[in-house]
């Protein structure tokens, strides 16, 4: 493989697109058709751009070529899984499984779908989204609407095997309807889209902590609902690593208490954090309904990422989410315990070529401080 990084005009090539792409979103494309629509019109219209563009072939070569930066120095192994770099896609934007076509040629080291649930789910009402420029960050308040886990997963197979270099995880969760029942029909809930995922992607990731649905958090209320939970996802056979996707706004002793119950199970990663509860210092109208992405869950993603390190060591592998907009905060996360890192409000408000400042700004830094691979600065200041 011939790497960007070792190429003289292929690098050159590559700065100035991504220098020229950053330009061009910041200037033309984000304030004439992007933030002048109201966000889920940009959201649905951003979606259907992915679906067209995966099948013209001459824009994803270019896609590919101006924009993939490779560096041997950002490859990583994580729970067994080869990354070429371990920037992904965080679950909550692609729900339905249609941008990994052009993800994969931007050189995304992998990307989590979904989250989806065992049946169509429609979600809250609208609107689903504000953006919170001012703060770096956006309010959802989505409710997992989705195709349904049969036809995601479907689709999330094939985009694994049919990628070039991407890995395709798939996030489950549990469906938010009217036919919700007691914990017993919850767990079924999540067995069933288990079942549908066990051997078809990279990765599977349990979401038990979205905040926008009508019955809530069951099961990081208390450690016995989730190893309730566990115990019966542990009967389904499947070859790929476990992730499980962890509240943000929870008191480190029950947070301890939760992940003493997952150490006991078959989950190898914990996916830290989900969305910001916690509105104080912030100005924000009290009718928006849902939970803070980007900005506002930095410091305290970060802060569980350390004490999650410090106390488990490498009994579990972080993904750590939140407030990814430059390459020293991805870096930060790193050296605070992640193996590897997820975004999605960095590329909303900075532009799609985002993965390529972030990757090339990470190898900088990690040949700066001396390091050979990306995983040799995990954890160094935990």
């Amino acid at each position: 493989m011939t790497y960007v990084s070792q190429s003289f005009w292929h690098d050159a090539v590559n700065k100035a697109t991504t220098d020229l792409f950053t330009f061009g979103y910041k200037h033309i494309i984000k304030p004439n058709f992007v933030f002048n629509h109201r966000p889920d019109e940009a959201h649905d219209q951003m979606i259907q751009f992915c679906s067209a563009v995966k099948h013209m072939p001459p824009l994803l070569w270019a896609e590919r070529t101006m924009l993939n930066y490779t560096d041997p120095v950002l490859e990583t192994q994580v729970m067994g899984v080869d990354f070429t770099n371990p920037f992904g896609l965080s679950a909550g934007l692609d729900k339905n499984c249609e941008m990994p076509v052009l993800l994969d040629n931007a050189g995304f080291g992998f990307e989590t779908v979904g989250s989806t649930t065992s049946r169509p789910c429609p979600g809250n009402p609208k609107p689903w989204f504000h953006r919170l420029p001012e703060y770096d960050s956006m309010m959802v308040h989505v409710g997992l609407a989705n195709i349904g886990s049969d036809k995601v997963i479907e689709r999330a197979e094939q985009a694994w095997t049919q990628a070039r270099q991407m890995q395709v995880s798939v996030s489950i969760a549990r469906t938010n309807d009217a036919q919700c029942g007691d914990l017993e029909e919850g767990i079924e809930d999540y067995c069933i889209s288990m079942r549908r995922a066990a051997g078809r992607t990279a990765m599977v990731e349990v979401n038990v902590s979205c905040p926008n649905t009508h019955v809530g958090e069951p099961f990081t209320a208390s450690p016995e609902a989730l190893d309730r939970l566990f115990t019966a996802l542990d009967q389904i056979d499947r070859p790929q690593p476990t992730l499980v996707k962890m509240p943000l706004n929870k008191p480190w002793a029950e947070y301890k208490e939760l992940l003493d119950v997952l150490a006991e199970h078959h989950v190898q990663g914990l996916s830290i954090a989900n969305l910001q509860k916690d509105r104080t210092g912030l100005e924000i109208p009290r009718d928006w309904e849902g939970g803070l992405s980007g900005g506002p869950c930095y410091r305290a993603s970060n802060d569980l990422i350390r004490k999650v390190y410090r106390e488990y060591g490498d009994r579990f592998a972080i993904a750590g989410i939140g407030g990814v907009f430059t390459p020293e905060q991805a870096y930060a996360k790193i050296r605070s315990g992640s193996s590897l890192v997820m975004f999605i409000s960095s590329l909303m408000y900075r532009g799609p070529q985002q993965i390529t400042v972030l990757k090339r700004g990470l190898a900088e830094l990690l040949k700066r401080d001396g390091f050979d691979h990306v995983a040799d600065a995990v954890g160094v200041d935990a």
